[in-house]
């Protein structure tokens, strides 16, 4: 059954909340998109775009108010317990259980989806978190670094096949960030199925193949990082030339360099010096969401 279906899809999704004055909102207005399997798909957008009301649907913390959200062909409201045991769930938020250990939380988790002796499981976890020396201490001796680092065991312990990251880096330091984003793609050459939502635009450009991007509530572009790229940001190219004269063009980032040359009647011969600036992820996103 798991391989006849996309891991995760969600089709017209809506999700209206009554405010307390009679006023509704429409959070999420109709979104669909799906993860392949093994894919890293970035759900996008600044705050108040709708995101979190996505996930909160997909972890059934909420219902919509219209649509679905499948995972492997299932409906998340129709069959909770399948869905849930192929989804691991990281939330931005970290959870503080102070008094027990790092290996007793993954122990009673492992127990909550009905695994008892999961402990070579718990082992690499442990170690490709960095969490090894650390197993045996409460959860508030640990730094926040560490309890994010034990929040992706959390939800890795029952083995997911879709892992979902809501802003696992937020707040994190460069080099757990970094440490991260290794694992991240580790995980996905096992074939999980990441679903990231961040708006940290590096990560997603780092991370992601396909992003949808979100503002107020509605999909305003779906497709690679690279279309994403090369349709809504620019380029900048530096050229020094023999005669130590400097001009900086900017232009499309699908451009190639002799067109750019071309256009701008410039020889090969002239030039001493060329740098090239490619278009970034984060002015694309800033130009959809901000029209």
């Amino acid at each position: 059954m798991l391989h006849n279906h996309f891991p995760l899809e969600v089709s017209h999704l809506v999700k209206t909340y009554a405010l307390k004055n009679g006023v509704r909102v429409e959070a999420v207005r109709d979104v669909s998109f799906y993860m392949k399997p093994g894919e890293v798909f970035g759900l996008l957008g600044p705050n108040g775009a709708g995101k979190t009301s996505i996930i909160s649907i997909i972890t059934t913390l909420e219902k919509a108010t219209s649509g679905s959200a499948r995972v492997f062909g299932e409906d998340v409201d129709s069959n909770p317990y399948f869905t849930k045991k192929q989804m691991g769930v990281v939330h931005q938020e970290i959870v503080n259980t102070g008094f027990f250990t790092v290996n007793e939380i993954l122990k009673f988790q492992s127990g909550y989806y009905g695994i008892r002796n999961n402990n070579e499981r718990i082992d690499y976890l442990l170690e490709k978190l960095g969490l090894k020396d650390h197993r045996e201490k409460n959860v508030k001796q640990l730094s926040g670094g560490m309890r994010r680092r034990l929040m992706i065991a959390k939800a890795l312990v029952h083995s997911p096949k879709v892992l979902l990251l809501d802003e696992p880096t937020a707040g994190v330091d460069v080099h757990l960030r970094e440490s991260l984003w290794q694992f991240v793609t580790e995980l996905k050459s096992e074939g999980i199925s990441i679903l990231l939502t961040t708006h940290y635009l590096e990560e997603a450009e780092k991370l992601c193949e396909r992003v949808g991007i979100m503002n107020k509530g509605k999909i305003v572009f779906m497709g690679s990082t690279q279309e994403a790229i090369a349709q809504y940001s620019t380029k900048k190219v530096y050229i020094e030339f023999n005669s130590g004269e400097a001009a900086v063009y900017t232009e499309t980032a699908s451009a190639g360099l002799v067109e750019i040359l071309a256009h701008h009647k410039i020889q090969f011969t002239d030039i001493k010096n060329i740098k090239i600036e490619e278009g970034r992820l984060e002015e694309a996103f800033s130009k959809m969401v901000n029209t």
